[in-house]
């Protein structure tokens, strides 16, 4: 027996755009992890660990970290059908990959009737657009990505590893 084919959630039956109705869901506890990567010439990269990732505009990291945050609970102004969600819990690592990436993740949890898959991407992706604004004067060979999700928990599909 086939299953039935995936169709997309956020069109109408005539196909017209539409936020996905949540509200006959269960609130439940939902997380979700998401990462992504901003690669650097090496020239670049060696610069930013002898100043440990310093730059004349402050603390790479740390306003990184801020700004995914930020991102994190503004999602839904960002993407035109995310729920607006009480984010109960961010967490933004950000440290070297290998000798010239750095890796952003983010990890985001909420108790709604929708996910925080959204909410990580976002938060990740942020997180590295700041880096690349942090950094930018050194070089505009820095590249971003990709950015993917890692793992989701809670409703009705799970994905990935938390």
């Amino acid at each position: 027996m086939k299953k039935p084919a995936k169709k997309l959630t956020h069109l109408d039956p005539r196909g017209r755009p539409a936020m996905v109705d949540v509200s006959d869901k269960a609130t439940t506890a939902r997380e979700a992890r998401a990462e992504c990567r901003v690669r650097f010439p090496a020239d670049v990269a060696r610069q930013l660990r002898a100043s440990g990732l310093k730059s004349a505009k402050g603390g790479i990291v740390e306003t990184a970290i801020i700004a995914g945050t930020m991102a994190v609970k503004r999602t839904h102004e960002l993407i035109p059908f995310c729920h607006p969600l009480p984010i109960d819990g961010c967490r933004i690592g950000i440290e070297w990959d290998g000798e010239s990436a750095l890796r952003i993740e983010c990890a985001v949890k909420t108790m709604h009737r929708t996910g925080v898959e959204m909410e990580a991407l976002t938060g990740a992706t942020v997180a590295a657009l700041t880096v690349y604004d942090m950094c930018k004067a050194l070089s505009h060979r820095i590249v971003l990505g990709p950015a993917k999700l890692l793992g989701k928990r809670g409703g009705r599909h799970d994905f990935g590893a938390l």
